[in-house]
């Protein structure tokens, strides 16, 4: 029997990346999901082959999660095609890196509207749900840089160490009901942004990290299938660090 047999999530930010690969492998364990992601086509895209692969309903829908408005048509989406909602997994984010003396206002404020604002706008929105069905999970896809700090990029920091007071914030308010909230702090994931990066940079991170790789997609979705599961209920409240051990 396949783990979330029966079970219905949302992955925001689902395109590609890291949140396309939660969203196959929740879906590949027989949850039906639905993905959310500014770029409405590549959302659509996405669902359509991970649909394909998995023999699972999966939806695609555009929306801009630091929103309000749409964080609710989401979870609106989610009820209507699958009843419930089950799982929501906060991995919607962006990065407008910069020194803090050079950093805009804009820069800033960006960032943390979607990457904390964002994730808060969606637990809301779904907790309704969850609290009516007295059961669901909440997992915030955090970062390495929000439990170290990292050199330009006070935004993104800060954005993801807030996620973090979150979860835990979350996870008290909601255990009474059977709401677990927890996260996942990656360190550095294959994508096209750690392609993009220089080969002596490369270099400098993988000497720097004790397993001496970058992590791929798939090792930050299966922690957040670990958290989903039936396996993981008895915990609430933690960050789950998926980093290969470069910060313990």
């Amino acid at each position: 029997m396949k783990r979330l047999e029966g079970r219905s999530a949302i992955v925001t930010g689902g395109a590609g990346g890291i949140g396309y690969a939660i969203a196959g492998l929740l879906a590949e364990e027989g949850a039906f999901t639905l993905i959310t992601d500014i770029n409405e086509k590549g959302a659509r895209d996405s669902a359509d082959r991970i649909s394909a692969a998995s023999g699972i309903k999966v939806l695609g829908i555009g929306a801009d999660v630091s929103k309000t408005g749409d964080c609710e048509r989401a979870v609106r989406a989610a009820v209507e095609n699958f009843k419930k909602v089950d799982i929501l997994v906060n991995n919607a984010g962006i990065t407008k890196d910069n020194l803090a003396m050079r950093m805009s206002d804009e820069e800033w404020d960006s960032v943390i509207s979607v990457n904390l604002k964002g994730a808060f706008l969606m637990s809301r929105a779904a907790m309704r749900p969850m609290l009516k069905q007295r059961s669901g999970r909440i997992v915030n896809i955090t970062s390495v840089a929000g439990q170290a700090g990292n050199a330009g990029q006070s935004n993104y920091s800060a954005s993801k160490s807030g996620l973090i007071g979150l979860t835990k914030s979350l996870a008290r308010e909601l255990a009474s009901r059977n709401i677990l909230v927890n996260a996942v702090a990656p360190g550095f994931v294959k994508t096209t942004m750690t392609e993009k990066l220089r080969d002596d940079v490369k270099e400098k991170l993988l000497n720097a990290i004790p397993l001496a790789r970058f992590a791929e997609t798939i090792d930050i979705a299966r922690a957040v299938l670990f958290l989903v599961s039936d396996d993981s209920s008895y915990i609430t409240g933690q960050t789950l660090a998926v980093n290969g051990g470069i910060y313990i």
